[in-house]
């Protein structure tokens, strides 16, 4: 049940600046669908509406240790090679697996199952750590809230960091998480009065992506040592502070070259890089295309058709 309410919580409607997206559950036989909360979900719609579908998402569920039916492995393939997005988390990627649609890829499900899914589908290369994995047209994520992660990761790739961020606000989320799962595992964050610190610390620099930010001046405005900030950083974070500043560095170009007009100099500026060369290297790596060529495409794919 949690799975239903991740994917039906970003693709509701979230206000008049986002768009609607047509969100239907769908199974193998239509009809009510026990769950591990014990209510029943009614699901209405069988499997002919995944023909249609841009993105499907398997969910996961208790009998993944079994594979599909085959007519259900038969519609994600068929959903695959007419050029749908296919995605799975947790245990859900089990189903793509048992489709044949992660072999020679990479792919990454719940921790706990990493190696029940290696050993089961040997063709498929597991990444036990990865909170997702894009391979194009088929991504994975990892277990439970890890949900969130994979679908507002599909969000950007195909709408934007603008629309992303607006989703991540309404639900309260993080728009994007560094790290893998081993953060997760066993590594609680002491609440004390240093985690106030860090908080407020983090808070100042985001409003301070125009200047340089070095780690010793993240440490002074934490009173702590360079080494204790580092330390209780990769904490709270599950990542470094140049890791975290380079991802909130980038999203925040996302955002301006998707909508504004600046200057590719003038975006460079105001998230902190001296200079466009700089930005378009790490741009690059980020997203594959420098950032003119990200702006036309998306002014491209998000311009009124009439």
């Amino acid at each position: 049940m949690l799975a239903v309410g991740i994917v039906a919580e970003v693709f509701a409607p979230h206000g008049p600046a986002a768009p609607g997206f047509d969100f239907a559950l769908c199974g193998d036989r239509p009809g009510p669908v026990p769950t591990d909360v014990g209510v029943p979900l009614a699901v209405t719609h069988g499997l002919d509406r995944l023909a249609g579908a841009d993105l499907v998402l398997v969910l996961p569920g208790a009998g993944f240790r079994t594979p599909p039916p085959p007519a259900v492995l038969a519609a994600l393939r068929a959903a695959h090679e007419r050029g749908a997005l296919v995605a799975a988390h947790c245990v859900g990627t089990f189903a793509l697996a048992a489709a044949g649609l992660l072999d020679g890829l990479r792919a990454t499900t719940h921790w706990r199952f990493a190696e029940l899914l290696a050993r089961s589908h040997p063709a498929v290369t597991v990444d036990a750590d990865a909170l997702y994995i894009d391979e194009g047209r088929i991504s994975t994520g990892a277990g439970a809230a890890a949900g969130f992660d994979l679908c507002l990761h599909l969000i950007r790739r195909e709408h934007g960091a603008t629309l992303a961020n607006h989703i991540a606000r309404d639900v309260v989320l993080p728009s994007h998480r560094d790290g893998g799962q081993t953060q997760y595992l066993a590594a609680p964050v002491p609440e004390d009065g240093q985690d106030e610190r860090l908080a407020e610390v983090l808070a100042w620099a985001r409003e301070h992506l125009h200047e340089p930010l070095p780690v010793v001046e993240l440490a002074r405005r934490a009173v702590m040592s360079k080494r204790s900030f580092a330390r209780r950083f990769t904490a709270a974070t599950g990542t470094t502070p140049h890791a975290w500043l380079r991802e909130l560095r980038l999203s925040r170009a996302e955002e301006l070259l998707e909508t504004t007009d600046l200057p590719v100099e003038e975006v460079a500026r105001q998230v902190g890089y001296g200079s466009a060369s700089v930005l378009r290297e790490r741009f690059v790596r980020r997203r594959g295309v420098p950032p003119r060529s990200y702006r036309r495409a998306f002014t491209r794919a998000t311009r009124p058709t009439t």
